[in-house]
């Protein structure tokens, strides 16, 4: 069923919510001798050790682990909770791509502890993060938006609140309705052979073209190749190499959702690229 993420910066007491929703959901379960797991992944049921984040390398293997873990249990019967510190938000949209992909219900959980609070937690555990650490993943942290749909269903508890507001979560993720697959995330079978050569040639026009916007400097919105969608170009200068690791990231995740057609290729990869700007 559901896939409940919980997002915060470190030493924020996210186990302790996710805690907190495994003793309800199997309560109410059990009431209802409905028979579902309810499944948490954390770094430490997964084993990886804290300073996995120290490095840029070792921080991707990290997310691939939790990613591969969740996409592996989610179904549409078990709970699964994907209790990290899933603070960048192209890698919540990731967890909600899975979502769709299973035709699950989907609700992002923001821990929101303030750093000073968190700082204190984290130098009286045995296990702790490092302090330059600790400062550099707080600073990076992209905090949840509920107006972003995969952000959407949002809820928002305080590091003072007693608790979760639980039944409001078990009734967002347990009697609404799960969307169905869009194109980026129904898996389909592979019906067009040079869809992969398409898949990577599309992406890399829209990528040659916003580059192009940009060193010219002639306006602020951009026809994005292959479609009539305009695309207004963030505010500031967009890398290569950052445009590379998202492109990347959109080909890793559609290669084996075939978007059959150019035009879908670049509107999703346009809707991706929108996510990562703005």
């Amino acid at each position: 069923m559901p896939l409940i993420v919980l997002s915060g910066i470190p030493c924020a007491g996210k186990s302790t919510r996710a805690r907190q929703l495994v003793d309800y959901f199997t309560q109410r379960l059990t009431e209802q001798a409905t028979p579902r797991k309810v499944v948490v992944f954390s770094d430490e049921s997964l084993g990886i050790c804290k300073a996995a984040y120290d490095a840029a390398n070792q921080e991707k293997r990290a997310r691939g682990q939790l990613m591969s873990a969740v996409e592996r249990a989610v179904n549409r019967d078990d709970i699964v909770i994907a209790d990290g510190l899933n603070y960048i938000k192209g890698f919540r949209y990731q967890l909600y791509c899975v979502a769709r992909e299973n035709s699950t219900t989907y609700c992002v959980i923001h821990v929101a502890t303030p750093a000073e609070v968190a700082a204190e937690w984290n130098s009286a555990r045995s296990a702790s993060y490092a302090p330059p650490m600790m400062d550099n993943l707080i600073s990076r942290f992209e905090e949840p938006d509920g107006r972003n749909r995969w952000d959407s269903p949002l809820f928002t508890s305080v590091y003072t609140d007693a608790t979760l507001p639980l039944d409001d979560i078990w009734n967002a993720v347990m009697l609404r309705k799960a969307p169905p697959p869009n194109l980026a995330t129904a898996v389909k079978p592979v019906t067009e052979t040079n869809y992969l050569y398409e898949l990577d040639k599309i992406t890399q026009d829209v990528i040659n073209a916003v580059l192009k916007a940009q060193q010219e400097n002639l306006c602020d919105t951009l026809t994005v190749p292959h479609t009539d969608i305009k695309f207004d170009l963030p505010a500031r200068t967009v890398s290569l190499m950052e445009l590379r690791r998202i492109r990347r990231q959109f080909i890793s995740i559609n290669r084996m959702h075939v978007l059959l057609g150019a035009e879908r290729i670049a509107g999703q990869f346009t809707e991706y690229l929108r996510t990562a700007f703005y």
